[in-house]
């Protein structure tokens, strides 16, 4: 089982092929083999590719769990760093808030 594909999503190696897509029996993921190498950009608002180190700005206000006020829109927010398998994929710092995480639907590049 050397050419075996792994789940991109589970990691498992149990899958199969099905039609033109591969399903993983573990978790019933399917996805294009031809495309896996895509799912790993993250992109903001407006279909820019996101790097570590970007500048971006938040496009809605935010609301912060413990905080009186939100993250406004407008908000500049410099040297993100990705966190491409998590819901909240930007890690960063806001001056008067502190660190946090961020979705990139939310932000767009600076």
């Amino acid at each position: 089982m050397s050419d075996a594909v792994i789940c991109p999503k589970c990691s498992s190696e149990f899958t199969y092929e099905q039609d033109n897509l591969m399903v993983c029996s573990q978790c019933f993921h399917e996805w294009d083999p031809k495309e896996v190498g895509n799912e790993d950009k993250i992109l903001d608002i407006n279909g820019n590719e996101l790097q570590n180190g970007d500048s971006v700005i938040v496009m809605k206000d935010l609301p912060v769990k413990g905080a009186p006020k939100p993250v406004k829109s407008g908000t500049k927010v410099k040297n993100i760093r990705l966190r491409p398998n998590s819901d909240h994929n930007i890690d960063c710092k806001i001056d008067g808030f502190g660190a946090m995480a961020l979705k990139s639907e939310f932000v767009k590049k600076a």
